[in-house]
């Protein structure tokens, strides 16, 4: 099939995957299935799917690392970029659906719940990454580029916090409905960790160990037929 010689199977899955969750909320509407509060539902998918799309993109570089398979460097941009998309969704529908414009109401409700602060600080750095992802704009930024797209590492935990801090439960004592996004920290937490200098060359130590292993001779080698 062409498809397959245009796209790699990975690239076919990620694709599949980003649009899944805005093709189930057409299919639950159409079927009227959907949810007894819809801009809700709406709000919380959205963001979720943003959110999981963004930790995707992040662990790309340290499963690279541990099974040197570079395809993945070649695939974070169309993650984050669909983190942006849904991101954006999200943004609007809570400003729009949710409220109507009605922009006093909004800054109101943001001073009133800090965790949308934070989780307008993450959309509003996630901004600049998404338009300077392009090759272009790794010419004209130079070493900018680098210190800039390293910001990500600030956007995802405050993303996971407004996550956390937006569901109705206690981190402290594990109670309420924090599973999933405790989860998604979890993972954050793991990727930073792989991040680490010492962490990356331990692991480097390890594959080159294991690639320099001698065969082991048989120490009772068979005699030679006469």
């Amino acid at each position: 099939m062409k498809i397959f010689n245009r796209y790699t199977p990975l690239q076919i899955a990620i694709h599949l995957y980003a649009w899944s969750a805005l093709a189930w909320i057409t299919f639950e509407l159409l079927t009227g299935s959907f949810s007894i509060n819809p801009i809700q539902e709406l709000e919380q998918r959205t963001g979720r799917h943003a959110i999981t799309l963004l930790v995707l993109s992040l662990l790309c570089t340290p499963l690279h690392t541990l099974f040197k398979f570079p395809e993945l460097l070649k695939r974070r941009r169309t993650l984050g970029l669909y983190a942006l998309l849904y991101a954006t969704i999200h943004v609007l529908i809570f400003i729009n659906l949710d409220y109507g414009l009605a922009w006093s109401l909004i800054l109101r409700t943001i001073f009133d719940k800090p965790y949308i602060i934070v989780g307008a600080i993450a959309f509003l750095l996630l901004i600049p990454l998404g338009v300077t992802s392009f090759d272009v704009w790794k010419i004209r930024l130079g070493k900018n580029w680098k210190r800039l797209h390293q910001t990500v590492y600030l956007i995802a935990p405050l993303a996971t916090l407004h996550y956390l801090w937006s569901k109705k439960g206690d981190i402290l004592t594990l109670s309420g409905d924090i599973a999933r996004p405790a989860i998604y920290g979890l993972i954050l937490a793991i990727f930073l960790l792989l991040r680490l200098s010492p962490v990356k060359r331990y692991i480097a130590s390890l594959r080159s160990r294991s690639l320099s292993l001698p065969f082991k001779k048989n120490p009772h080698p068979k005699a030679d037929a006469t």
